[in-house]
């Protein structure tokens, strides 16, 4: 069994290079879009941004500040993507 480095990913026998997604990327997505999880969509989050898109879209906006803080607090805490790979500055 082979270890493998933060920036590579074991596929198939041969290891291809992740390349690290853009936190400036990421933080404007989340100011921006913050409250539909597309910030965490692009991070790889899927279940966050799945979580923060139905809080807003099922209460009809109502409900949009609180995905909004919880963006908020993403892009102040979280510092890799879903596969562990930290962001790019």
């Amino acid at each position: 069994m082979s270890e493998q480095t933060p920036n590579s990913f074991q596929q198939g026998g041969a290891q291809a290079p992740v390349v690290a997604k853009s936190r400036v990327a990421y933080i404007l997505l989340g100011v921006l879009l913050g409250s539909l999880g597309i910030h965490n969509f692009y991070a790889g989050h899927t279940g966050r941004a799945v979580a923060q898109l139905l809080i807003t879209v099922l209460s009809l906006g109502f409900l949009g500040f609180v995905s909004y803080i919880w963006a908020i607090v993403d892009i102040c805490t979280v510092n890799q993507d879903a596969n562990g790979v930290p962001f790019a500055s």
